[in-house]
């Protein structure tokens, strides 16, 4: 992988020209902005707040809300959480509120009757957001008020939850079903790989890694259309930055990006997003929360099927389940293999000197009509198996989806699928869990005719007229006397197997390494799956 990005999440763009089956298109983003703001929004109802001492309680109908506000000039990074909470017969308004990170103070009010509880409610979001509850559905920000933050409604467990389901029975009671569950599968690795990609625990360490509140944005409730929200105030300071904005403006906006999107920044000042490097940054991290969205919402859709399934009382095993859902085949490779060993020469050759590690499993990869998909190109020839690096916690989204670009996304190259023909460079672009477990793909790409840069491009969009990729050509690159030709599907493939060597032709560039680019998400085909330990 390339150029100054962490995230691996990009949005599928189908290819001009080509029809696909209905059947065919990947379930992920015509357009990152649209479809995350047009995007349902789930029901289940709220929880009472973790803090709130009532026992027993429930939130009253849909009276709960999430408020936030941030303040980059009075250093002010706040949330304020209102809720009406019934007991039986009583009710009561809860109330707590302090800078994000932390719990803050509280209030639970006591009230005589339902109709006054209401009134406590709306009174209080009205006088701190300035709107009327009854209008929230068309909620307008207002300056040095607080910005409702929209959460899908949701369970967020921390063990498994038990699910009970109406049986026949003479009181007609609601009985727990026994599920009798199948033995697992797959082979251990691929278990532990399942696991790891749909863990709950790893996705809340990759948000938190980025400063993300996930108490505001928890697991299980995270909202495409506020994310959306958060891309829009992205291009909002965007725009004011390309116009040389004063720094005021830019400290405003910034503040309202924070504000949209909760970030824990301790006591600290949050920062002003004052650079397109820092924009970007921002914008892959929206990117990764939209793939823990996906991962998220597959298995919500799972456990929906089960609980429709679960009079039938026997049920395949969770990763079994949660494997499926990828809707990919994933092969151990054995490390006994020709295959593995070539992957480990190319590893070995062109790995980086400071950032250690050993291969733990290889898989190769097959996904879903993404075979059918890459032979449209079977007329390009100059094919190479290339590296891109990722975080772990979209790896579920990308082998359920591919590779994408989403319409946000960029670089140093502009808006493509970026690869490496060292591993040491897309080594960099692997955002490990916190047992130093990363992952990264090695990737068959038609590159067909090369177009050569050595500077900078990011306005680039698409290969030039007859070109089929762009390559910024590095001051080094694995020795191409070394390189190896293997058979895959019946076409030949190059993979470097020596180590990198000046290029004298490109001593000039602007680029350390070599970075190759598709703008044809079709072009690419994920063949392998490396897990690593660093």
């Amino acid at each position: 992988m390339a150029p100054k990005r962490k995230s691996a999440a990009k949005t599928q763009v189908a290819d001009k020209g080509k029809k696909v089956k209905k059947e065919e298109e990947p379930d992920n983003f015509r357009s990152a902005l649209e479809a995350l703001k047009s995007a349902p929004t789930k029901t289940v109802k709220a929880k009472v707040d973790s803090a709130c001492p009532v026992d027993n309680g429930e939130v009253f109908e849909d009276y709960d809300c999430m408020l936030n506000q941030t303040n980059i000039g009075h250093n002010n990074n706040k949330f304020y959480i209102i809720q009406l909470i019934e007991q039986g017969y009583s009710y009561s308004c809860w109330n707590r509120w302090g800078r994000v990170g932390e719990t803050g103070k509280s209030k639970l009010t006591n009230c005589a009757s339902l109709e006054d509880a209401k009134k406590d409610f709306e009174k209080k979001f009205k006088d701190k957001t300035k709107n009327n509850w009854a209008d929230r559905e068309h909620f307008v920000e207002h300056a040095g008020k607080y910005t409702m933050i929209e959460l899908q409604q949701g369970d967020e467990e921390d063990g498994e939850a038990e699910v009970t389901v109406k049986v026949d029975t003479v009181d007609g009671e609601l009985q727990k079903v026994k599920m009798k569950i199948q033995p697992c599968s797959l082979d251990k690795p691929t278990q532990d790989l399942v696991s790891l990609i749909f863990s709950n625990d790893m996705f809340r360490e990759a948000m938190q890694t980025m400063n993300i509140d996930v108490k505001k944005m928890p697991l299980g409730k995270l909202s495409k259309q506020q994310i959306a929200k958060g891309f829009e105030a992205l291009e909002e300071i965007e725009r004011s930055l390309q116009s040389k904005a004063f720094k005021k403006n830019l400290e405003e906006l910034s503040s309202r990006f924070y504000t949209i999107v909760p970030h824990n920044f301790g006591r600290m000042r949050p920062p002003i997003i004052d650079t397109a490097e820092g924009i970007q940054a921002k914008k892959d991290m929206l990117l990764v929360l939209a793939d823990i969205e996906l991962a998220q919402t597959l298995q919500a859709n799972k456990v929906k099927k089960e609980e429709e399934e679960m009079l039938e009382q026997t049920v395949p095993h969770p990763l079994d389940e949660d494997y499926m859902l990828l809707k990919c085949e994933l092969s151990l490779v054995p490390p006994t293999s020709e295959e593995f060993k070539i992957i480990k020469t190319y590893v070995d050759m062109t790995r980086s000197k400071y950032r250690k590690f050993k291969i733990l499993n290889v898989w190769k990869v097959n996904r879903k009509f993404e075979g059918d998909r890459y032979a449209a190109h079977s007329d390009l020839d100059n094919r190479r198996l290339l590296w891109h690096g990722t975080n772990v916690a979209v790896v579920a989204a990308i082998l359920k989806n591919g590779l994408r670009i989403m319409p946000h996304s960029g670089g140093r190259v502009g808006r493509g699928i970026y690869f490496a023909s060292e591993n040491s460079m897309s080594t960099g672009f692997v955002a490990c869990t916190s047992k130093s477990i990363g992952i990264m793909f090695l990737n068959e790409v038609a590159l067909g005719k090369e177009h050569h840069i050595t500077r900078d491009n990011s306005s680039l969009r698409a290969a030039p007229s007859g070109f089929d990729s762009v390559v910024a050509r590095g001051r080094t690159e694995p020795d191409p006397s070394r390189d190896k030709v293997i058979d895959l599907d019946g076409k030949k493939v190059v993979v470097s197997q020596g180590k990198p060597i000046p290029m004298p032709k490109f001593d000039d560039s602007h680029f350390h390494q070599s970075e190759y680019l598709i703008y044809k998400e079709s072009q690419c085909r994920i063949r392998y799956l490396l897990q690593l330990q660093f």
